[in-house]
């Protein structure tokens, strides 16, 4: 049973009886085993609406797990930034912290699956409607003095060394569930280390602001950029010399062959083999 769960709250390319579009409340947990799906009209769509079935998607969910009435999810991830106000105003109604997030990997595999399977055939879908508008990302932003590691290092490892990759005790870190992928044993999962004298502060910090993936850019600057939150944008690196643009293409064609699996690490030093931090990252399209 996960005890996070994800949430997306948004409209559908599908039309209603009124030919307006139909919207869509979605909540999964993070390991998928709960799911909880209810429509209602654009008129509808508001804090309210939501937080009336925020309280009904709590009793199921309780139920499923035979929880007591004040068991409650430790907090709700989206990833939608069009609808940051609704939904944190929708889940303060009913009682729960809403935290703006791209680590909503069971939710975007759950949403594909519907996008794909599911919506094409209901009545009154539109195809036309499938995309809808986009905010430009923020410029990204230097990580804060502080918290800078000394050194940083790309590397890989194979996916069968995460399968343990929940009981290593780590002190800050996410590692959802494995089973929400499928790749073969000897699969190398890129990743991305940084070294620090700072780790555990370091780590800490990045925990509080919900790592989603590494990504490069090529202007004005070559860099590798961490993503986070539900847009937010770290400078991990700046790349000047031409052996580490090589290395950080290769490294992004990495993560194409792992099904846009990699992983960010932080340790006190090379020398140093505990981790203060490890994060399983998914460089995945968000609706």
């Amino acid at each position: 049973m996960g005890m996070i769960w994800e949430l997306d709250f948004y409209s559908r390319p599908i039309l209603d009886e009124n030919q307006k579009k139909r919207w869509e409340l979605l909540i999964c947990d993070s390991d998928q085993t709960f799911q909880f799906a209810k429509n209602c009209s654009g008129a509808e769509a508001n804090a309210r609406w939501l937080e009336t079935a925020l309280n009904e998607a709590k009793e199921q969910w309780q139920k499923q797990y035979d929880l007591t009435d004040n068991t409650r999810p430790e907090k709700v991830r989206f990833f939608r930034r069009a609808m940051n106000s609704i939904i944190v105003r929708g889940c303060e109604a009913a009682g729960l912290a809403a935290i703006p997030s791209r680590r909503t990997f069971a939710l975007t595999r759950w949403l594909q699956e519907r996008v794909e399977q599911v919506y094409p055939y209901e009545p009154g879908y539109d195809p036309a409607l499938a995309n809808p508008p986009t905010l430009p990302p923020p410029a990204p932003e230097p990580l804060p003095p502080a918290l800078r590691g000394e050194q940083w290092q790309l590397t890989a490892i194979p996916w069968s060394e995460l399968n343990s990759a929940r009981d290593w005790g780590l002190p800050f870190g996410d590692i959802p569930s494995l089973a929400l992928f499928d790749l073969e044993p000897d699969t190398p999962i890129p990743g991305l280390i940084i070294y620090s004298q700072r780790a555990l502060p370091l780590a800490g910090w990045l925990s509080g602001i919900e790592p989603a993936f590494i990504d490069s850019i090529s202007t004005p600057l070559n860099q590798l950029i961490l993503e986070t939150g539900a847009s937010d944008r770290w400078i991990l690196a700046t790349l000047r010399q031409s052996d580490l643009i090589k290395e950080a293409k290769a490294f992004m064609e990495g993560i194409k062959d792992s099904q846009n699996l990699h992983f960010l690490a932080v340790q006190p030093s090379p020398t140093v083999e505990e981790l203060s931090g490890f994060w399983l990252l998914c460089l995945d399209e968000f609706m």
